[in-house]
């Protein structure tokens, strides 16, 4: 984890081309790391950091996920080209958390530190 400093706000970089957001707890232990081992509220990972199964929505894993890190004021940025995932329901949820202030699905690091900057 990198922690980045992103017009005086703390952001993590979770680098990593392995899932590790496998599962609802594995999200909230990364949140509870970022949070209270780095000061952050807002986190940037890799699609990879991800189980496939968060893209599947029909796993309602994604939206288990999310719920928590709403509830506890951790904003999420994942980087990566979706573009692959033929779901017509993934990409409304993509378009409609790019909207939102939580979520968001971006294509580079710039992107991601401009949406949670």
């Amino acid at each position: 984890m990198e922690p980045l400093n992103n017009n005086g706000k703390n952001i993590a970089y979770v680098h990593t081309k392995t899932p590790i957001l496998t599962d609802v707890q594995s999200a909230l232990d990364l949140m509870a790391t970022v949070r209270y081992e780095a000061g952050c509220d807002a986190i940037i990972v890799e699609k990879e950091a991800l189980t496939e199964d968060f893209f599947d929505l029909k796993t309602r894993l994604a939206g288990e996920i999310i719920q928590k890190y709403v509830n506890y004021g951790i904003r999420l940025a994942i980087i990566g080209d979706f573009s692959g995932y033929p779901s017509k329901a993934l990409h409304d949820f993509i378009y409609e958390s790019n909207q939102g202030k939580h979520l968001y699905f971006v294509s580079n690091m710039e992107a991601a530190q401009k949406k949670l900057g």
